[in-house]
């Protein structure tokens, strides 16, 4: 990625990291990604060098090589569709698999018709889709009232629904907890370790499965991405950056969401995202 010509931002009188000309090299921004830093294994880039750490409109500096095309290429739904894997609860892997979680989770809950679109029930899906964020994030009913903008007896309500249509996944996730607590640490499918104490917050265990297990696709999927000869630009949380000829951009894109498929395929026991 090459970063236009940053010294209007300068004049703003902010001290923005873009500025510097030490975190330039070869004419591309660099920085430490901080691979392994969170607790997950995510990497962790400081927000003041990483270039998606900033305000959103700074990515409108990113432009590529002449001749060349960026592209930002993710998963849909990644963690939804990891813990649906690792679950095993078929309710969810349907969900996922339907292409709109949210909407067939509504429909799972027969909060929505069978023949429920984004466009005649968005109002009904985008409740179910703040719940099933709540429950990835380990938020109560009080929070999840105050996003969705109704009373906590309704979001009472749709977190119930999710552990009614989940149950599987429910029954795992708790066994994650449960296990944790007693054996004092919890791994993802390639052996990266949270260690716990007594006091460990289980929010936290029951979203390691998810953002551990994410992260270790990501790193999977620039391996495979690499070996295939295409250029990385950045990872970044769940997708890939590449920059590849405007020729070949296509072919290009099309080769990396077969690595980042296969990666899913190899963390998640063969269940595609």
């Amino acid at each position: 990625m090459v970063c236009r010509d940053s010294d209007s931002i300068s004049q703003t009188g902010e001290d923005l990291w873009l500025a510097r000309p030490e975190t330039y090299f070869c004419n591309q921004i660099a920085c430490l990604l901080s691979a392994f830093q969170s607790r997950t294994g995510r990497n962790q880039p400081s927000n003041y060098k990483f270039i998606f750490g900033p305000a959103v409109w700074l990515r409108h500096l990113i432009q590529p090589q002449p001749g060349y095309r960026l592209a930002y290429i993710d998963w849909s739904q990644q963690e939804f569709g990891i813990a649906a894997a690792l679950s095993h609860d078929p309710q969810m892997q349907s969900a996922y698999l339907s292409g709109d979680p949210y909407l067939t989770f509504a429909v799972h809950a027969d909060a929505a018709p069978p023949s429920a679109t984004k466009l005649s029930h968005g109002a009904i899906r985008e409740q179910f889709k703040a719940c099933a964020l709540a429950v990835q994030y380990g938020m109560g009913q009080e929070s999840l009232a105050n996003r969705i903008g109704r009373s906590p007896s309704h979001a009472r309500e749709l977190l119930t629904l999710h552990r009614e249509t989940f149950r599987q996944f429910w029954k795992w996730s708790n066994g994650a907890v449960d296990f944790t607590m007693l054996h004092g640490s919890i791994q993802t499918v390639f052996g990266w370790r949270l260690h716990v104490g007594p006091a460990s917050n289980s929010r936290s265990i029951r979203n390691f499965p998810r953002q551990g297990n994410g992260a270790e696709m990501l790193r999977l999927a620039c391996c495979l991405t690499t070996e295939r000869g295409i250029s990385i630009c950045a990872p970044v949380h769940d997708a890939i950056v590449i920059e590849a000829p405007q020729s070949e951009l296509s072919e290009v894109v099309s080769q990396t969401q077969k690595a980042m498929v296969e990666a899913s395929e190899v963390v998640l026991a063969s269940f595609q995202l």
